[in-house]
């Protein structure tokens, strides 16, 4: 089996998948980051301080184990956001301690106050611990509930503002830093948060809209079995009755069980031809009815459907008319079930002798190209079709759209 490129994958992805992989990426880019900031802030301490480079290897050691664990704790507590299985309270845990524990290791290896000839402290060092306190914060912010996150990051400051008194950072210094990794986490907060609340939400738009679809099936069921009930249910209690009539009679040696078996024969040829009413009104589909149905239920799931069916539409013979209904019945339900379109056209035009029906619908996925026009509902048309001598094409359109056209001869 061929491997899949990333291109052809990021195509055969639906809208939510594509919006869940921009936003998780977009997570995962908070992550990224420390390791580029906080190399740029190292080589700008020593080379202010002319110190060794061993701060600087620390800090790479120190910034590439945390955005490893700020990776998987994102991932988790996306996942844990987006209602899935998943362990995002361990992989909190234990990103939060290497936070913590590396942003000490950088206050404490780091320049001290006295070295770095500044009365406030070390400028430097000390960002980069607040650097290293974004990697714990981004993912709690997602995996926690609201009222749990400031909390949780008031405590991440609280337990770094010991390393940086302990370098020779002034109260004062220190009281500022805290004021000011307080206002940049909770940037951070809202970032992410909005990242993942974004993400549920179309997720919970297309299950919605996969409700929507199996609803309209669900009502048209429902439209069948009461039409059948109504026919049926009268006819078959005065079948059983004039049965048992008709049994109590011959049982009696009396001549009235004819007549009563008769009546139940009449009974039951109406009622046969009742049924055939209701199965042809409901196998019999009216071009104006099924385009304006079509439009009520697409527009029901958010689908914007344009008809033009023009002005000989209502000349066209009935059998010609119920095939072209049955046409757009099967390409709603397919609009309906295999796509996330915004806008459908439907349009009849009348050339060469022929009736041509035009279907159109966007928010296709990728699919393999043998796959197009190979549904079972598809194959029925064409069968409904040819037996009007008319033919069903699907024509090679943008990516992302489907089309197709059915002719039938007048």
């Amino acid at each position: 089996m061929a491997v899949q490129g990333p291109v052809r994958r990021w195509k055969g992805f639906g809208k939510p998948q594509r919006a869940e992989l921009y936003f998780r990426w977009s997570l995962y880019m908070v992550a990224w980051c420390i390791v580029p900031v906080n190399l740029v802030l190292s080589a700008s301490s020593v080379a202010n301080l002319d110190r060794s480079v061993g701060a600087v290897r620390v800090t790479l050691v120190v910034s590439l184990a945390s955005t490893l664990l700020c990776l998987r704790a994102f991932r988790t507590s996306l996942d844990h956001y987006l209602h899935r299985p998943t362990e995002h309270l361990r992989w909190l845990i234990v990103n939060s301690a290497l936070s913590v524990a590396g942003s000490w290791a950088v206050l404490l290896l780091g320049p001290s106050a006295a070295e770095s000839g500044q009365p406030g402290g070390t400028p430097f060092t000390a960002a980069i611990a607040i650097a290293m306190l974004c990697a714990a914060i981004g993912p709690i912010s997602v995996g926690l509930p609201l009222r749990q996150v400031f909390p949780a990051g008031l405590g991440l400051i609280l337990l770094t503002a010991p390393a940086m008194l302990l370098t020779g950072v002034s109260p004062a210094t220190t009281a500022g830093l805290a004021v000011g990794a307080a206002i940049s986490l909770t940037a951070l907060v809202g970032t992410c948060r909005s990242f993942a609340w974004v993400t549920a939400i179309i997720w919970e738009l297309e299950t919605a809209r996969e409700a929507q679809s199996r609803l309209a099936v669900a009502e048209e069921r429902l439209r069948f079995s009461r039409d059948l009930h109504d026919v049926m249910g009268r006819n078959l209690t005065t079948i059983a009755l004039k049965s048992e009539l008709a049994v109590q009679f011959a049982r009696r040696g009396r001549p009235e069980a004819a007549d009563q078996m008769a009546e139940v024969q009449r009974i039951a040829q109406e009622s046969q031809r009742e049924v055939r009413d209701v199965i042809r009104g409901y196998r019999t589909a009216d071009l104006h009815a099924e385009a304006i149905g079509a439009r009520a239920v697409l527009r029901s799931a958010d689908v914007a459907c344009e008809i033009d069916l023009g002005e000989n539409a209502d000349q066209l013979p009935p059998p010609i008319q119920s095939v072209l209904g049955w046409v757009i019945r099967e390409a709603t339900t397919n609009v309906l079930r295999h796509s996330e379109a915004a806008h459908c056209l439907i349009r009849l035009d009348l050339q060469d002798g022929r009736a041509v029906l035009e279907l159109e619908n966007d928010g296709v996925p990728a699919v393999p190209l043998p796959s197009l026009g190979g549904g079972t509902g598809l194959r029925g048309l064409r069968e409904r079709l040819a037996a009007h001598d008319g033919e069903l094409t699907i024509p090679e359109t943008a990516q992302g759209t489907f089309r197709m056209l059915a002719a039938v001869p007048l």
